[in-house]
């Protein structure tokens, strides 16, 4: 899909003229629409999709973490959101470097961020600036680094 395309989406227009710097990048594959966002930007969209109303983004369903060792940026942290209102999907995409995996919490904006974002800090180390209490999840708090990065050793740390 050709980015002049992509900028027609009623969700994409609408965030460009709320801040036309907002969007990194728009992608779209099989129906699906990504909005690549700075780590900077993230709360102030994030915010925007959840509060105006003609796009009510009111359901955070899931956060995912990609990580693409040894790439950089190594992480790409998917955050899933629902409008319940209008049937529509999207996808809020950050990439972060693996030296520096924080992004700023979203729990402010979607209660539900608060496990999403414990899960994908207990399993990739990622850090979320401002959580209320992040802390393991899944795993015992004595547990040595973060399981479903790909250079976590196959049988553990011994």
């Amino acid at each position: 899909m050709e980015p002049q395309e992509n900028d027609k989406l009623p969700v994409v227009r609408k965030l460009r003229e709320w801040d036309a710097q907002a969007i990194a990048q728009v992608t779209q594959f099989r129906g699906e629409v990504t909005l690549v966002v700075s780590r900077e930007q993230l709360r102030r969209v994030a915010e925007y999709l959840a509060s105006e109303p003609s796009l009510q983004f009111s359901f955070l369903s899931d956060i995912t973490t990609v990580d693409r060792f040894p790439i950089e940026p190594r992480f790409e942290v998917n955050y899933h959101l629902v409008s319940l209102d209008r049937h529509e999907r999207l996808r809020l995409k950050v990439c972060l470097p693996g030296t520096d995996a924080v992004v700023p919490t979203l729990t402010s904006v979607w209660p539900t961020a608060n496990w999403h974002e414990r899960e994908n800090f207990d399993l990739f180390g990622i850090r979320f600036d401002g959580h209320p209490d992040l802390c393991r999840i899944l795993l015992p708090d004595e547990w040595e680094g973060h399981p479903l990065r790909k250079d976590y050793p196959v049988e553990g740390y011994r």
